[in-house]
């Protein structure tokens, strides 16, 4: 596997995900790749620990297309085995730490994975569920900091070899619960990988002098693919966070010559609040030449306070963790003043579908080399989400203007109120402009023969706002039929990993009390 790593990067072109690193290390051995609280790594140092990593791996019975569960929060230490996986043909499956038990224990049921590792130095939560395990600790690889490996799942086969293209491997699989609840493993190849980083690198033209604030964990597509590859195929260096903490970010910003920082509009919310609550504001950043959201939709009065904050544009994206993810950002040279998620990016295809007569809103179809290779042991699944011809269904609403495309909500979202159709989206954006709110999120329910619409706020700390005054805001700014019949003030939302809100435990929990 080695002699084939070192033929390919003769070539000089990253043909697995693993070559990124293997070929900065022979063109800029002595270039920090990595830094981590005190820790810092070099692109040397780094080929050299994914080498041992994948020494040990391969001793302890890995073997090519077996699953390997990566427990880890964002650490160098995560980063080395994850390449040391793909250096041996296993297929990662990435999963966040923060993670219940319960649903860490659903997606190693589901992938059968072959050995879990966990980055025991990286977190208590990674600590406590190799404890769990009865994982044994690991702690002399190349100073990565502490580890803990399972025994091997002897139950466990690696998968068939189904293509000979070593592109066309699985290089991560990453799971997503979806609206069902369900686990479903999303996987993505070398080319898909490769695809996104190279063209989100070139988007946002990140070069070997950028710095860049990697806050989005790398279990996300977006974490892995358009922050953490996308900067090391550019030779960039990038600050890992292993949890969103404003002060350090805050800090770093200011004192670390951090250039580009990628986010959910969730975590710059919170950065602008925690900076305006200090005295922070404006954020000091010398550095900085590109703030770009991404990850969930970004509403205007968050786009506006953050670039106030900031005295530069916020940048926006848009994709799905099934197409690796990206596949539209706005472009740096010209700066938008609405919420467009950009330009479609080159060598992807789109369509609408469904759009009815009066209306420029259809469903998102995508095709092109980011798209996933399937759901994991999910066939039929995989048929649903993509046809014969490779369009792959996002289940996003959307429409274009000119070539700018809009995200308007999820198809599965959309309320249907008195035969009118109401995007949540739209109504969120509403209620996220009141400075009281810190976010909402509505969604639908039965009543009646039609759907009443149900909006829940987290107030920003310290804020007074209620309820009432909160309806009196929306009714001024909202055609009737897409104000909300209810708004309820709750004490904190529930969060995924990186930072979207989980809607559907949400839904679950307030339509049943509001029924009751």
């Amino acid at each position: 596997m080695l002699h084939q790593q070192i033929d390919r990067c003769q070539a000089d072109v990253p043909h697995r995900v693993e070559d990124i690193v293997a070929l900065r290390a022979i063109k800029s051995p002595a270039k920090v790749a990595l830094v981590a609280g005190d820790q810092r790594c070099t692109y040397a140092e780094l080929q050299r620990a994914i080498e041992e990593a994948a020494n040990r791996l391969a001793c302890v019975g890995v073997r090519p297309r077996d699953r390997i569960m990566l427990i880890c929060e964002n650490s160098i230490a995560a980063v080395a085995l994850y390449f040391a996986c793909t250096s041996i043909g296993a297929w990662p499956v990435i999963v966040n730490a923060r993670l219940a038990s319960r649903e860490i224990d659903g997606i190693r049921e589901h992938c059968s994975s072959r050995l879990i590792v966990f980055t025991t130095g990286a977190s208590a939560r990674t600590r406590s569920h190799a404890e769990r395990y009865g994982a044994e600790q690991i702690s002399d690889l190349s100073g990565l900091g502490p580890m803990a490996f399972t025994s091997p799942n002897t139950t466990a086969q690696p998968e068939p070899e189904l293509d000979s293209d070593p592109r066309e491997e699985v290089a991560a699989i990453i799971y997503t619960t979806g609206t069902t609840g369900r686990p479903k493993g999303i996987m993505l190849s070398h080319a898909n990988l490769l695809f996104v980083a190279n063209a989100t690198a070139n988007a946002r033209r990140l070069m070997p002098g950028d710095k860049v604030c990697a806050l989005l964990p790398m279990s996300h597509s977006l974490g892995l693919t358009g922050v953490l590859l996308s900067s090391l195929v550019s030779g960039a260096e990038v600050h890992l966070h292993a949890r969103f903490d404003p002060t350090r970010v805050l800090g770093g910003l200011a004192n670390d010559g951090v250039s580009v920082m990628i986010g959910m509009p969730s975590m710059y919310a919170m950065l602008v609040e925690y900076a305006k609550r200090n005295a922070l504001a404006p954020i000091a950043a010398p550095a900085l030449r590109l703030i770009s959201s991404a990850g969930a939709p970004l509403d205007a009065a968050t786009k506006a306070s953050v670039e106030a904050a900031f005295g530069q544009t916020l940048h926006n994206g848009y994709g799905i963790s099934e197409c690796s993810p990206s596949i539209a950002l706005t472009a740096l040279y010209a700066p938008r003043g609405d919420c467009s998620v950009g330009r479609i990016l080159p060598g992807i295809e789109t369509k609408l579908a469904g759009t009815k007569k009066g209306s420029d809103i259809g469903e998102l179809l995508v095709r092109g080399p980011g798209v996933m290779k399937g759901y994991y042991n999910a066939a039929e699944e995989t048929r649903a989400a993509i046809d014969d011809e490779g369009w792959f269904r996002t289940g996003d609403l959307a429409r274009f203007e000119g070539d700018h495309l809009f995200i308007v909500g999820r198809a599965k979202e959309m309320i249907i109120r008195f035969g009118y159709n109401v995007y949540p989206a739209e109504i969120e954006a509403v209620l996220n402009a009141h400075p009281g709110v810190l976010r909402s999120a509505v969604i639908g329910r039965e009543q009646d023969g039609t759907e009443d619409i149900l909006a829940l706020v987290q107030l920003v700390d310290g804020a007074t706002a209620s309820a009432t005054e909160l309806a009196d805001h929306a009714a001024f700014r909202l055609t009737a039929y897409k104000r909300p019949s209810e708004i309820v003030i709750v004490p904190e939302m529930p969060l995924e990993a990186n930072g979207k809100i989980r809607k559907a435990a949400l839904g679950d929990a307030y339509r049943t009390r509001a029924a009751a």
